[in-house]
C-alpha cells in the first residue's frame, strides 16, 4: 500500500510539537518560580536565658582501693609448707600466715654454728702462739742481758791486763748475737698477735654468717606486717617460690577497708581545676542508682600517658561504711569545681548557632552606637568606661560632662557652689578637649592625659576632706572597672584618642595609667585600685583582704604593688602583639611573687588555694543570637564563665544588660528551607 507525502500536513505536526513544547517549558518555568515565590524564610528554634545555680565539674574514672595496701613477699626461696589463712582472712601484725620448709635453712645454721666453733678453737691456738712468742722474747731479754753484764766485767779485765783482748772480743760478739735474738723473738711476737687477731676476726665473721642463717631461717615464717584482711592470695601449698632480684608475691592486705579511696584519671586539660578539699561524688556499677560522697585528698604530679593521652592520679577519699565497697571496682567520679549563685545562664546549643551576615552593633565596619567617646560592646568586649561617665543624661546638652555632674552632685553631695566651679572647669576645659582632636595620634594620648590630670585636680581642691575620700573611691571604683573590662586593647585604642565633648566625662574618675593599661589574664595578676567597688580586679582586692585578713601595713603594699604594675600594663600595647602576651605573663608572675613575699605562712596557704580557685575560673568569648520582635535575629558578643555541659554563664555587659536578661529568647538551631540551596543547583520541579 503506497503512501503519499503532504509537506503541509508535516510541517504542521512539527509546529504542534515545538508550541507543547514551549507551554510545557513555561509551565515548568512558572511552577518553579511559584515553588521559589512560595518558599519559606528561614525558621530559628529557641531558647531562653535563665537564672539560677550553675555548677562545673570535672569527670573522671578510676578505680577503688584501699588507702593502705601491701603486698606480702618472701626474700627467701622455698617450697611452701603450710597455710595459715586464705581470701577474706583477718590478720593481726606479726600474725604467722605461711611457712616456707626450713629445714635446709636449719641446716644451713648448724653448719655455720660448727665454723663458729672452730674458728674459737683456732683463736686459742693462736693465743697459745703467741703466749709461747712472749716467753722467748723475755728469754732472749734475759740471755741479752747477761751478755752485756759478761762484756762489762771482761772490758775492764783486759784494762787491768788480768786477759786477753780475744776474750772481750768474744763477749762483744756473744752480746751482738743476744740482741739479734731479742730482735727476731719481738718479730716472731708480732707475728703470733696478728694470727690472734685474724682468728678473732674468723670467730666474728662466722658468728656473722650464723646470724644471717638464722635470720634467713627465721624468714621462712611469713608473717603479716599490719592489721588487715587478706585480699589476695597468689600461692598454694607445695607450691616452689624463687626469691631472686624482686620479693614474688605471696598475699596482698587491706589495712582498712572502712577508710578507702578512688584513684581517678584526670584530663590534663582539667588538672588545674581539681584542688584538695573539693568535694567529689561518684558512682559505681555495683549499686546503680545510689551516689557516694567523698572529698580529693591529692592530686599526684607523675604524669600518666597512655595512647598519647596525658592524665594526673586525682585520690578521692571516701568511708566505706558497712564495707559494700570492694577493691577493685571501677568508679565514675564527678568533682564540683564551681558553683555559681543566681547567675544567667544561655544553652550551649545557643553558642553553636552561626547566621551569615548578622553582626553585633559593635564589631568592626558598623557604626557603634551611644554616645561619642564611649566605647561599645561588640568584639571589643566590655565598655572601657563606665555608663554613668561616658553616656549622655537625659539627652541635655553636655553629654557625658552633664552625667559626670550628676553622679559628682549625687555622691559627693555638692553644693551649689561646688556646682557652680565644677560648670567652670568643664567650661575652661572644653576646648582643650575639642583641641586634641587637631594633634597628631601620637601627641594626642599624652595630651589628653594632661588634661585630664588638670581636670581631676581643679575638681579635687574644690573639694572638702569627706568629698575627697568620697572622690579618690570613685577614682578606685572606676579604674578597677576599666582594667576589668579593658580585655581588647585594640578597640580600647580605636576609640580612647576620639576626644569630643563626652571624652572628658570619663577624666576625672579613670586614673591615667587605667586609660591605657589592658587588664591581664588573671584577676590575682591585675592591677585593682583600693576601694569598695570598681568591678572584678577591685573585687579581687578586697577579697585579699577579707579572706586573707590582711592587716593595714599589708594593704597598703597589695595597693603599691598594683600601683606600681599599673604602668608596666600599660607599655604592653606598644610591644608587638606575639610578645605581648609573654611579657603580661612575667608582670602577673612578679605581682603575684611579690605578694606572696609579704604574707604570713597561714595567708600564704591561703592565697595559693586562692590563686588555684582563679585559675581554675577562665574567661572565654562567644556570640548568641536573639530573636527580636520583628523577627529577626540580632547578634551579641558576650562573656561567658563556667559551664554544666549544657548550660554556661553569660557575664552580661551594662550596655547590654537591657536586652540579654532573663527570658529573653535566645537561637539555638537553625533550620533552613529546602527552596535555600547553593547556587548552581537544579530546581526541583512539581511534576
Amino acid at each position: 500500500m503506497s503512501r503519499s507525502y503532504n509537506p503541509v500536513m508535516k510541517k504542521l505536526s512539527w509546529k504542534l510539537w515545538a508550541g507543547g513544547a514551549a507551554l510545557l517549558a513555561l509551565a515548568g518555568g512558572g511552577g518553579w518560580w511559584w515553588m521559589q515565590a512560595r518558599a519559606p524564610e528561614a525558621s530559628y528554634r529557641t531558647g531562653k536565658l535563665e537564672r539560677g545555680t550553675l555548677q562545673a565539674t570535672v569527670s573522671a574514672s578510676g578505680t577503688v582501693t584501699p588507702v593502705t595496701q601491701v603486698v606480702v613477699g618472701t626474700q627467701v626461696s622455698g617450697q611452701i609448707k603450710e597455710l595459715y589463712v586464705d581470701f577474706n582472712s583477718e590478720v593481726k601484725a606479726g600474725q604467722l600466715i605461711a611457712m616456707i620448709d626450713p629445714e635446709t635453712f636449719e641446716y644451713r645454721v648448724r653448719q655455720a654454728q660448727a665454723d663458729v666453733e672452730a674458728s674459737q678453737a683456732a683463736v686459742l691456738t693462736a693465743q697459745a702462739n703467741s703466749a709461747a712468742s712472749r716467753a722467748s722474747v723475755s728469754r732472749a731479754k734475759v740471755d741479752h742481758t747477761e751478755a752485756q753484764r759478761d762484756y762489762e766485767r771482761k772490758k775492764s779485765l783486759v784494762e787491768k791486763q788480768f786477759i786477753t783482748q780475744s776474750e772481750a772480743d768474744k763477749a762483744q760478739a756473744l752480746v751482738n748475737t743476744t740482741r739479734e735474738s731479742m730482735a727476731s723473738a719481738d718479730a716472731q711476737l708480732g707475728v703470733t698477735e696478728a694470727q690472734v687477731k685474724s682468728a678473732q676476726a674468723n670467730v666474728q665473721q662466722r658468728l656473722a654468717a650464723l646470724a644471717q642463717a638464722r635470720v634467713d631461717l627465721a624468714r621462712t615464717r611469713i608473717l603479716s606486717p599490719v592489721n588487715g584482711i587478706v585480699i589476695k592470695r597468689a600461692i598454694e601449698k607445695g607450691q616452689t617460690v624463687a626469691a631472686s632480684l624482686s620479693s614474688p608475691e605471696l598475699f596482698v592486705i587491706a589495712q582498712n577497708l572502712q577508710d578507702m579511696q578512688v584513684e581517678a584519671s584526670v584530663d590534663e586539660s582539667d588538672v588545674s581545676r581539681i584542688r584538695l578539699g573539693q568535694r567529689a561524688t561518684f558512682t559505681v556499677d555495683a549499686f546503680p542508682g545510689q551516689t557516694f560522697e567523698g572529698e580529693i585528698r591529692q592530686v599526684r604530679k607523675a604524669a600518666q600517658t597512655v595512647a598519647s593521652v596525658v592524665t594526673y592520679v586525682a585520690v578521692l577519699g571516701f568511708s566505706n561504711t558497712g564495707g559494700r565497697l570492694l577493691p577493685g571496682m571501677t568508679a565514675n567520679v564527678r568533682v564540683v569545681t564551681d558553683v555559681r549563685e543566681n547567675v544567667l545562664k544561655v544553652p550551649n546549643a545557643a553558642l553553636r548557632v552561626r547566621i551569615a551576615g548578622v553582626e553585633p552593633a559593635g564589631a568592626p565596619g558598623k557604626p557603634a552606637s551611644g554616645a561619642a567617646g564611649a566605647v561599645t560592646t561588640g568584639q571589643a568586649g566590655w565598655s572601657l568606661f563606665s555608663l554613668a561617665n561616658a553616656q549622655p543624661a537625659g539627652g541635655r546638652a553636655g553629654g557625658g560632662l552633664a552625667a559626670m555632674k550628676e553622679r559628682l552632685v549625687a555622691e559627693l553631695s555638692l553644693t551649689a557652689e561646688q556646682q557652680a566651679k565644677f560648670d567652670a572647669i568643664t567650661e575652661d576645659l572644653r576646648p582643650k578637649f575639642q583641641a586634641l582632636r587637631d594633634l597628631p595620634e601620637g601627641e594626642r594620648r599624652e595630651a589628653r592625659d594632661k588634661v585630664l590630670a588638670e581636670m581631676r585636680g581643679r575638681i579635687a581642691a574644690m573639694l572638702n576632706a569627706e568629698q575627697k575620700g568620697k572622690y579618690a573611691q570613685m577614682q578606685a571604683q572606676a579604674a578597677g572597672q576599666a582594667q576589668a573590662n579593658a580585655q581588647a586593647p585594640a578597640a580600647a585604642a580605636a576609640t580612647a584618642p576620639a576626644a569630643s565633648s563626652a571624652a572628658p566625662a570619663a577624666g576625672p574618675v579613670v586614673p591615667k595609667a587605667a586609660a591605657k593599661a589592658p587588664a591581664p589574664a588573671a584577676p590575682a595578676a591585675a592591677a585593682p585600685a583600693p576601694g569598695g567597688g570598681g568591678g572584678p580586679l577591685a573585687e579581687f582586692r578586697n577579697r585579699l583582704v577579707t579572706e586573707l585578713q590582711l592587716d593595714a601595713a599589708q594593704k597598703d603594699k597589695v595597693d603599691a604593688i598594683y600601683a606600681d604594675a599599673r604602668p608596666k600594663f600599660g607599655q604592653l600595647r606598644e610591644l608587638p602583639q606575639e610578645e605581648r602576651g609573654k611579657a603580661r605573663e612575667r608582670l602577673t608572675a612578679d605581682i603575684r611573687a611579690r605578694i606572696a613575699d609579704l604574707l604570713t605562712p597561714e595567708q600564704k596557704t591561703k592565697y595559693q588555694a586562692i590563686m588555684a580557685e582563679v585559675a581554675g575560673r577562665g574567661v572565654t568569648r562567644g556570640r548568641i543570637f536573639l530573636l527580636g520582635e520583628d523577627g529577626k535575629p540580632r547578634a551579641f558578643n558576650v562573656r561567658l564563665g563556667i559551664t554544666d555541659g549544657t548550660m554556661t554563664e553569660l557575664l552580661v555587659a551594662p550596655a547590654d544588660a537591657g536586652e540579654l536578661k532573663e527570658g529573653a529568647h535566645v537561637i539555638t538551631a537553625v533550620s533552613t528551607p529546602a527552596a535555600a540551596r547553593p547556587a548552581g543547583t537544579s530546581p526541583r520541579m512539581a511534576f
